[in-house]
């Protein structure tokens, strides 16, 4: 199904660069690597044994890794089309 100038597929096309870029952007996050620590980063608290064993490279506690999580903004998504109401925004 085309819309307006849209040539067949494009739409299908433009999700599938979406995903793409999405999951191109997760895959490039730093993962922890290396010694993990035995205390935490930033509140000294003893990181659990297993904890370490799951998160090589490991630096900080479960409560202030979900503080940091939690203080994560979501970006915002890309409007591949260009229509006329996304650039009145």
């Amino acid at each position: 199904m085309a819309g307006g100038w849209a040539r067949d597929g494009a739409v299908s096309e433009q999700i599938e660069a979406s995903i793409s870029d999405e999951l191109a952007r997760m895959q490039a996050k730093k993962k922890p690597v290396g010694e993990s620590l035995t205390h935490c980063a930033e509140c000294d608290e003893p990181i659990p044994e297993r904890r370490r064993e799951a998160l090589p490279g490991v630096k900080l506690c479960i409560e202030c890794q979900s503080e940091r999580d939690a203080a994560y903004q979501v970006r915002g998504g890309i409007n591949r089309r260009g229509s006329k109401d996304s650039q009145l925004k």
